[in-house]
Order: structure tokens, then C-alpha cells, then sequence
């Protein structure tokens, strides 16, 4: 596995609750933060407050290897009820992209958070570059860090959006 090549980890739950419920818990970009050990906060930058594409806010993250640190997002996908997606970075070339999906199920909804490394340099490149014969073994590592991550923010969601709907 190469950073080169994107890879990608992926995370879902059925919600049993309104798309709409589902749509509004995931677009707001600030929750992630109450159940994520590494997000700690998120903001909108511009008065638009809104997930449209274009739209932009900052991540205040923290790692224990990493130290803390702000990531700039961008919206690019904002289909409401079916898509959000935003990058890290520039959005021609990010260091990231991350999104969640929404699909009906029987009277559920089936959430999917996802995330996919590169192109453009992040993080991890300056330790793949010092030890570029472990760079599979990096690469895995902040794959489990971020499943982990979106498997509490999935489930929290699931959560908020069950007991909203009761």
C-alpha cells in the first residue's frame, strides 16, 4: 500500500431515523468533535454557515505523535439527503477527502463515512519519507486511527439521531 495510490477506509451504520434527521446531524461539521479522540473542534470561516460547496472551515486537531495542529476544509459535494464531501487543503490537489453518504433502507437510513488519503502531501509524508520501508505499515496505522474515529462518530450520530426520532 502506497500513499501514492489514495488508499481509503470506510465506516457504516444503519440509523433508524429520517434521512432528513441523518442529514442534519452529518452537516454539522462541528459534531465529529464530540465523539472523535483527534478532532477537537470545527468551524465555518465564511458567513455562509451553510454545507455548500465552496463553503470552508477549519479543523482543530490533536495526536499524541503529532502535537496539535488546523487543517483548512473545503465543501466540494453538498447533495442534501444524499452527499457531503469536503477536502483538506486545496481542492484541485488535497491532502485529503473525506464525506459521508446516506442511502434509504428499509425504514432506516445506511450512513457511510469515508476517508481517502492524498494526493498532495500530509502528515504522514514527512514520516514515510524518513522511513520510506515502513510506509505500508504508517499508511495502516492512520487507516485503524481514522476507522476507529469515524466508527465512534458514526455510532454517535446513530445515537443522536434514535433518540431525536423516538
Amino acid at each position: 500500500m502506497k500513499y501514492a495510490d489514495g488508499p481509503a477506509v470506510q465506516v457504516d451504520v444503519l440509523i433508524e431515523a429520517s434521512t432528513a434527521r441523518v442529514w442534519e446531524l452529518v452537516t454539522d461539521i462541528g459534531l465529529p468533535a464530540r465523539f472523535s479522540s483527534e478532532l477537537q473542534e470545527a468551524h465555518w470561516l465564511d458567513a455562509t454557515v451553510q454545507p455548500v460547496p465552496g463553503a470552508q472551515f477549519v479543523g482543530r486537531n490533536r495526536h499524541e505523535a503529532a502535537g496539535e495542529w488546523e487543517t483548512t476544509c473545503v465543501v466540494t459535494i453538498s447533495e442534501p439527503d444524499h452527499r457531503f464531501v469536503w477536502v483538506v487543503g486545496e481542492p484541485a490537489h488535497p491532502s485529503a477527502t473525506w464525506g459521508f453518504d446516506l442511502e434509504r433502507e428499509g425504514s432506516g437510513v445506511r450512513l457511510r463515512q469515508w476517508a481517502r488519503l492524498g494526493p498532495a502531501p500530509s502528515g504522514l509524508t514527512p514520516a514515510i519519507a524518513a522511513m520510506p520501508d515502513k510506509e505500508e505499515r504508517i499508511i495502516l496505522r492512520r487507516l485503524e486511527e481514522h476507522r476507529a474515529n469515524m466508527q465512534a462518530t458514526v455510532e454517535g450520530i446513530k445515537a443522536l439521531a434514535e433518540t431525536s426520532s423516538s
